[in-house]
């Protein structure tokens, strides 16, 4: 009965949450679209933006939900679904553009402003996305935090919300594809992120050796395993996004500095 009560909580909390995110971003788009002066809003960012809200309600609504509450492997997808693919997903849906463009001019110089104001700043940071993101799971998963969260419905909120906003904050301080306070280079973003991946890598072996409390030896390494390569893959797909914008960005210099002269002849 109270488990009824709990996930009866979750289901409507998470789920009215993903249909509200993808009835404003329609909205949006609608908005958008009927402005002349711009152009269509792309629909490979309304599937991404979908999906990712679909993906990210699915580890958190309904079966899965149920089956992680009582198994590590369904727990750790679930948390690469809410903590990594679906935060992805919904980035690249470029949300705070669309709201940009949809918005009259002045409020729209508001949230710009808000956008590039320094705790904006301090949050898009990527030491501090990296932090919030890879030191939460630390903090989840080698502490009595874990099976704290099974037991107690407002911190179970309260964890996979910031295990959302983590993911969500950690891949848009990677890939700059709404507007920043500030822009860090292609490289000092590179040694960060490899940074954040060795200390993911870590803790899927640190929990493959050794199971969170209460957890069974051989489901901790089976989810340990699935976070480990699940994680490899998600990452995977950041790495080949900022290496590509930092590709096309550097042919958009030398194209600047010297139009169809070759890069040979300016060294």
């Amino acid at each position: 009965m109270l488990y009824d009560s709990f996930f009866a909580v979750t289901d409507w909390l998470f789920g009215v949450s993903a249909l509200l995110a993808i009835g404003l971003y329609l909205v949006g788009v609608y908005l958008s679209d009927r402005q002349e002066r711009l152009r269509k809003w792309p629909r490979l960012r309304i599937v991404s933006w979908v999906s990712g809200a679909v993906l990210s309600a699915s580890a958190l609504v309904g079966p899965l939900a149920v089956l992680s509450h009582g198994n590590f492997i369904w727990h750790m997808a679930g948390h690469l679904l809410v903590g990594m693919l679906g935060p992805l997903l919904l980035a690249l849906g470029a949300p705070m553009t669309l709201l940009l463009r949809t918005l009259p001019v002045r409020q729209a110089r508001r949230v710009s402003r808000l956008l590039r104001s320094r705790l904006a700043g301090f949050y898009i940071h990527p030491v501090t996305a990296a932090v919030l993101n890879i030191g939460g799971l630390w903090l989840l998963y080698t502490t009595g935090l874990f099976a704290a969260m099974h037991h107690h419905l407002w911190l179970h909120i309260l964890v996979h919300v910031h295990v959302f906003a983590a993911g969500y904050l950690f891949t848009v301080s990677m890939l700059y594809i709404d507007p920043v306070s500030r822009r860090f280079s292609y490289g000092y973003r590179t040694v960060v992120f490899i940074l954040a991946l060795a200390g993911h890598g870590i803790l899927s072996k640190f929990l493959y050796a050794y199971s969170p409390h209460g957890v069974p030896v051989e489901e901790a390494r089976a989810g340990a395993m699935l976070m480990y390569y699940g994680g490899d893959a998600v990452d995977l797909v950041i790495i080949v996004l900022l290496f590509r914008s930092w590709y096309l960005s550097s042919g958009s210099r030398r194209s600047a500095i010297s139009p169809g002269v070759p890069v040979r002849e300016m060294t």
